[in-house]
């Protein structure tokens, strides 16, 4: 059968499809009676819309649903209307809040995104949060803010936008999301991570800033055992347009679990970008091969560095046990060898696909996890040598300001680049079934994301946060939003109970871990870190 007869008999298109067969059939038979005119007429209206939504550029849903899509908005307007009479709260329990979803697509299409009427919010819900403004604030700045990545070995330091798209792999994405999204951060000068499933063409082709993600696969830089290979990364990590390297240690949405694409989803294309043979099954482990020791991690990081010419190195990781990650602060400390940048990925990130408890109770939450990281730093003398980006569910400039106010130096977001390019959160990400063509490699459905038009957003997107998050900067009073600390977010902890970030979460000073720590939120993992295995003391001892 055809690709066209396939096409033609689908469900998403068997509307439009009995639309043209019926206007076909009506044709010889509206002369002869005033309803089959009146049918023809409305056949062919359907067909003549019908073909519209298959062409036109703006909206995917359209593409992938030809008549039948319109539907969607018109449950969409009634919503809305419904939703006049009613308060939505942006909580934290809600996983990605309509809020926010509706922030991003007005952003991203370059539409008005300011509320009449006031907060929706309640603001005596407990976990209300907010930033405690100036009395005197400053005018926004009309540069874009940036910050400088690379630690004293460095040779090729990288300029980074303050928000930068997270990893998300070609495999997991289709070909035309790939594109759009390196195109918008070519337009706004900002990075794209490639996730770990390789540098591929798509990344290449539009020629924006990357930073590539070499995971436990090594796909684009393995040998044909699965293992490391020094040559090939040296030739890939070459290109110019990569500006970074980042290993991936664990994946917010879960820790510490490996994953296998099965060999029948393992195109040419895919297997082109991860350096594996088509057809076989792709099997990502769940930890790495070149090291399993805090001391050969870090001498792996030194040895990127010297491959890559200078470019910083550094790694990405969801923080599990807590004396793991001190373990390799240890090791930092004896070897003198520290990464570039770390980036702390929260256990509320996302995935395409994932087991139900990995999503929900495996991993530290961001916010504690970018405190714990950024104290531990602190309390050795090292934050000033390590950059922090901080990624899970970062899609305003509130969220951005929260987590700079915890020690992030800059922050990456996936969903809310997601939403730009045209997810409408179908979470049939794991089915290859998706009606918008971001996450799925079916050609087909891929046509409906249009790079053209999806590319201008993904940069409207970034644009219109950042310049929302300048203006909060000026409203608090401050210059730059590495100027951000805990004192500025306050949090209600009870109807009549609010606390501030700086008592809500434990602050250590300069260089307390070297000297007699007394909290015990540091001081016992500290004890139990051992710099030549990732092993606590305590077991050990027993």
């Amino acid at each position: 059968m055809s690709a066209f007869v396939r096409l033609a008999l689908s469900a998403r298109f068997v509307t439009f499809t009995l639309s043209v067969l019926a206007t076909a059939l009506l044709i010889p038979l509206a002369p002869l009676h005033p309803v089959w005119l009146g049918l023809l007429l409305v056949g062919a209206f359907l067909t003549a819309v019908g073909i519209h939504d298959l062409v036109q550029p703006h909206h995917s849903v359209l593409r992938s649903y030809p008549i039948i899509g319109h539907l969607r908005f018109l449950l969409e307007d009634m919503r809305a209307e419904i939703r006049q009479y009613f308060i939505e709260s942006d909580t934290e329990g809600v996983p990605f809040s309509r809020n926010k979803r509706a922030i991003v697509y007005q952003r991203a299409k370059g539409d008005l995104d300011k509320r009449p009427f006031g907060t929706k919010l309640d603001v005596y819900a407990t976990a209300f949060e907010w930033l405690n403004h100036s009395i005197a604030p400053k005018h926004p700045s009309a540069e874009p803010f940036r910050i400088t990545i690379g630690g004293p070995d460095c040779k090729q330091p990288y300029s980074a936008s303050v928000l930068n798209i997270s990893g998300m792999s070609f495999g997991a994405l289709s070909a035309n999301a790939i594109l759009a999204l390196n195109s918008g951060a070519k337009l706004g000068g900002f990075a794209h991570d490639t996730g770990e499933g390789g540098f591929s063409q798509y990344h290449r082709e539009p020629g924006g800033d990357i930073i590539w993600q070499v995971g436990s696969g090594y796909f684009g830089c393995r040998d044909a055992k699965g293992g490391f290979s020094p040559e090939r990364f040296a030739e890939t990590v070459a290109a110019p347009q990569i500006k970074m390297v980042e290993i991936k240690l664990s994946q917010g949405a879960k820790p510490g679990h490996g994953g296998v694409l099965p060999g029948a989803k393992v195109t040419p294309e895919i297997a082109a970008a991860r350096g594996i043979p088509a057809g076989v099954d792709c099997i990502s482990p769940a930890c790495h091969s070149s090291f399993s020791t805090p001391m050969e991690f870090l001498s792996f990081v030194k040895q990127l560095l010297d491959l890559s010419g200078g470019k910083p190195i550094g790694a990405k990781l969801c923080i599990g046990h807590p004396w793991e990650f001190m373990a390799i602060c240890k090791a930092m400390l004896e070897t003198g060898i520290t990464p570039d940048f770390l980036v702390i990925d929260g256990s509320e990130g996302g995935t395409g696909a994932a087991p139900l408890e990995f999503v929900d109770h495996i991993g530290m939450p961001l916010r504690d996890a970018l405190n714990f990281a950024h104290n531990t730093l602190v309390g050795l003398n090292l934050r000033d040598r390590i950059r922090l980006g901080a990624s899970g569910k970062v899609a305003s400039a509130f969220d951005m300001a929260r987590l700079m106010a915890l020690g992030a130096d800059w922050c990456n977001a996936a969903r809310g680049f997601m939403f730009a390019v045209g997810c409408i959160q179908a979470q049939s990400c794991h089915t290859g079934r998706c009606p918008t063509g971001v996450a799925t490699q079916d050609p087909i459905r891929q046509r409906s994301l249009v790079v053209q038009e999806k590319a201008p957003r993904v940069y409207h997107f970034h644009h219109s946060t950042l310049e929302t998050l300048a203006e909060v900067v000026a409203a608090i009073g401050l210059d730059h939003p590495s100027d951000f600390r805990p004192h500025h977010i306050s949090k209600r902890i009870s109807q009549n109970e609010v606390k501030t970030y700086a008592q809500l979460y434990p602050m250590l000073a300069p260089g307390a871990l070297l000297d007699q720590c007394d909290d015990p939120y540091f001081a016992q993992p500290w004890s139990m870190a051992q710099a030549h295995t990732f092993v606590p003391m305590d077991d050990i001892q027993n």
